[in-house]
């Protein structure tokens, strides 16, 4: 399809405080698009929108809050009246042993991940109607293949990329278009953090390659730029990734034999591991939970 330009366009960003949301921000910016930016961290998201080159506002809200969602949507058509693209990106992650995982976190993981980005479309999707507009789900390499130690974050990006499917075929007479958008390990707060303990680096460093590298953000995120100017249904944050769709009906049996070996040439050290959420996004999400108990 061809690129529609982005210029004077209305583009929502969620998890866009840091990571791939901040500069996918940046980056739609740049071409002349309007940006609101929503997520939790008020003050990163206040300088990031301070930061960019076109006209700009942020939102402080929690995804999976309906309420504070529909609100933000209707807000965001009032400052910049109308909204045209809608990238459903926040998300966190947890990893580690199922049976010795914090079941806050890994319920978190999924509210996050999949609810959350459902609470996103539900609020933006009578604006995106009437603009005839672009939902892009991020999903993940997790959403093709599963992978032991992260059994939260595969179900959640599976749910994702099924639902995000699923909403297509369903809006597009509409003429909203859905995509998702695939990412394998990218240099992100989120994946720094996972690499922090031994064991989850190491087993990453041991996947075949090409999926056992952290790969640079930006170029993955031009990529999901490309993706949204061409109102793609499927985006590639790296260029191997197209290819798993091919052969992903065999990895689930293969990853469970293989798995397997890995597993429990690991087992000794798997007591101890961290539970909870992982880098500086999970960790904000933790903050913003703990306060609301307070």
């Amino acid at each position: 399809m061809s690129r529609v330009s982005l210029e004077g366009q209305v583009a929502v960003v969620t998890g866009a405080a840091r990571g791939v949301g901040e500069l996918l921000a940046r980056k739609l910016s740049a071409r002349g698009a309007k940006v609101a930016l929503v997520g939790l961290e008020e003050d990163a998201l206040k300088e990031a929108s301070g930061r960019l080159r076109s006209e700009s506002d942020h939102w402080y809200a929690d995804v999976t809050d309906h309420e504070a969602m529909t609100r933000v949507a209707r807000e965001v058509k009032e400052r910049f009246g109308k909204v045209d693209i809608v990238v459903a990106n926040a998300g966190v992650a947890t990893g580690g042993p199922f049976i010795d995982s914090d079941p806050v976190a890994w319920r978190r993981v999924i509210e996050v991940n999949l609810i959350g980005s459902a609470v996103t479309a539900r609020a933006f999707l009578p604006v995106l109607v009437e603009s005839r507009g672009y939902l892009l789900q991020i999903a993940s390499l997790a959403a093709i293949t599963p992978a032991p130690m992260m059994t939260a974050y595969c179900a959640s990006k599976s749910g994702v990329e099924a639902y995000a499917h699923s909403l297509r075929a369903e809006v597009g007479y509409q003429g909203v278009r859905v995509g998702v958008g695939y990412l394998s390990w990218t240099d992100t707060d989120m994946v720094r953090g996972a690499d922090q303990e031994d064991v989850m680096r190491e087993l990453r460093q041991r996947l075949p390659w090409p999926s056992n590298k952290t790969y640079p953000l930006g170029p993955a995120v031009d990529r999901i730029v490309a993706g949204i100017e061409r109102r793609s249904s499927h985006v590639y944050g790296q260029w191997w990734l197209r290819g798993m769709q091919g052969v992903r009906g065999c990895l689930p049996g293969l990853i469970g034999t293989v798995g397997q070996r890995e597993m429990r040439r690991f087992a000794p050290r798997l007591q101890g591991m961290r539970t909870g959420l992982v880098g500086a996004g999970g960790a904000a999400d933790e903050r913003e939970r703990a306060t609301d108990r307070n």
